[in-house]
């Protein structure tokens, strides 16, 4: 489940419904490309680097300018 303070970056959708193991891409993405410092901090405890990383060189909604920034973080 995604906590509540996170939950305004998935307004398309019922927060309470995603789950963090069946909807990863999901959540990574959206988090990646408009979350701030507490989702970067929350996807770090819940989800490993490579699974972060592997999200970022892959996607196809994760702009250039994003990935370029979290290639230089991770």
């Amino acid at each position: 489940m995604i906590p509540s303070n996170l939950q305004k970056y998935f307004w398309d959708t019922d927060p309470t419904k995603i789950d963090a193991k069946k909807h990863k891409q999901y959540i990574l993405e959206r988090l990646l490309e408009i979350g701030d410092n507490k989702a970067a901090n929350w996807l770090q405890k819940t989800f490993s680097k490579e699974d972060i990383i592997e999200t970022i060189r892959k996607s196809r909604k994760i702009s250039p300018k994003s990935a370029n920034f979290w290639s230089l973080i991770l």
